[in-house]
C-alpha cells in the first residue's frame, strides 16, 4: 500500500460506477479517474446543471443522474434508473450546516450524509448483487471522533443543536453503516475512507457560512495541514478498486493525524468500533427511511 497514487488504479473497462456529490471535490476527481481507467460512471448531483457542467471536464464514459440526498423521493427515483452496478461511492455531504431539517424531516447532516446514502444503497444492493466483486465505498471522516450516537434523538429534537456534533454524529454513522453493511451482506464488499484535511468546495463554503472569527481563522490554518483533492481521494479510489483492500476496513491518508498522505488502515474510535451501535443504527435505518434491504 505504500505510497499507492491514481496510477495503481486497476483497469475499471466493462465496470458501472455511481458516485454521488459527483460535480466537484473528492466526487467529481473519483469520477474523473475512474472514467479514465474505462468505468462508466454515474454522476449523482442534485443539480443536473452542475452536473453536465462538471461531466463535460471527465475523460471518458460518464452520465448525469439526478440525486438528491436530502430526499428520500429523488432517492428512489435515482435508485430506479440503475438496473447492474459494479461499484457505489458514497462521497456526497454536507458539513457543520446551520439547523435545518431535509425533505422528509430529519436533521439535514444526519438525514442527507447517513440516511441518503444508506436509503440508496438499500436500493441498489439487487443491482449491485448482479455483479461478482461489487464494492460499496462510504466517505466518513476524522472528525467521526466528534460524533455521539443519540438513538433516542437522532434528530435533534430535544437537545441544543451543534453543527460540529451532527456531522460528528452522521459521520460516526457512516461507519457504523460500512461494518454493519459488510457483517449482513456477504456477497457485496462494504468498505468506508475518510479524505483526511482536503481542501474542497465543500469546505471552503463551510468557512464562508459561519462569521464567527475562530471558524475564519481555523478554516485558514486548516489550509496549513491541508492536502488536494487529487491526494484526499486517493482513499476512496483505492478502497474502490485496490485487490487489497478488505471489506469491514476503513482507509485514510497515512500522515500526520490522518490529515493528509498516502492511504493507509486509518484510525477507528472505540464508537466507530461497537457492533451493538452499529446493528442499532441499522435498525433505526430501517425504521426511519422505511426501506427494509433484499438480504440473503
Amino acid at each position: 500500500m505504500s505510497r499507492w497514487t491514481e496510477a495503481d488504479v486497476p483497469d475499471q473497462t466493462g465496470r458501472t460506477v455511481l458516485v454521488t456529490g459527483a460535480n466537484s471535490g473528492l466526487g467529481l476527481r473519483t469520477t474523473q479517474v475512474l472514467a479514465a481507467k474505462g468505468a462508466h460512471v454515474l454522476m449523482g448531483c442534485r443539480s443536473v446543471q452542475r452536473g453536465e457542467a462538471a461531466r463535460r471536464t471527465v475523460n471518458g464514459s460518464a452520465e448525469v443522474v439526478e440525486l438528491d440526498l436530502a430526499d428520500l423521493h429523488s432517492v428512489r427515483a435515482a435508485a430506479e434508473k440503475v438496473e447492474a452496478l459494479d461499484l457505489l461511492v458514497n462521497n456526497a455531504g454536507i458539513m457543520a450546516v446551520p439547523a435545518g431539517l431535509t425533505v422528509d424531516g430529519f436533521e439535514r447532516q444526519f438525514g442527507t450524509n447517513h440516511l441518503g446514502h444508506a436509503a440508496l444503497t438499500f436500493l441498489l444492493l439487487p443491482a449491485l448483487r448482479q455483479r461478482p466483486g461489487a464494492r460499496v465505498v462510504t466517505v466518513s471522516s476524522v472528525m467521526h471522533q466528534y460524533g455521539h450516537m443519540d438513538f433516542d434523538d437522532p434528530n435533534w429534537e430535544r437537545r441544543p443543536y451543534s453543527a460540529r456534533g451532527a456531522y460528528g454524529q452522521s459521520k460516526l454513522a457512516n461507519i457504523l453503516f460500512a461494518r454493519e453493511l459488510e457483517r449482513r451482506s456477504p456477497d457485496v464488499t462494504s468498505i468506508a475512507a475518510h479524505p483526511g484535511a482536503t481542501v474542497t468546495e465543500l469546505t471552503n463554503n463551510m468557512a464562508s457560512a459561519h462569521n464567527s472569527v475562530l471558524v475564519r481563522v481555523g478554516g485558514r490554518i486548516s489550509h496549513l495541514f491541508s492536502q488536494t483533492v487529487e491526494m484526499g481521494a486517493l482513499p476512496q479510489l483505492y478502497a474502490a478498486t485496490s485487490p487489497d483492500a478488505r471489506g469491514g476496513q476503513y482507509y485514510g491518508p497515512d500522515g500526520f493525524q490522518g490529515l493528509r498522505g498516502h492511504p493507509a488502515v486509518a484510525r477507528m474510535t472505540a464508537a466507530a468500533r461497537d457492533d451493538l451501535a452499529a446493528n442499532r443504527l441499522w435498525d433505526l435505518t430501517t425504521k426511519l427511511t422505511g426501506i427494509t434491504p433484499d438480504l440473503p
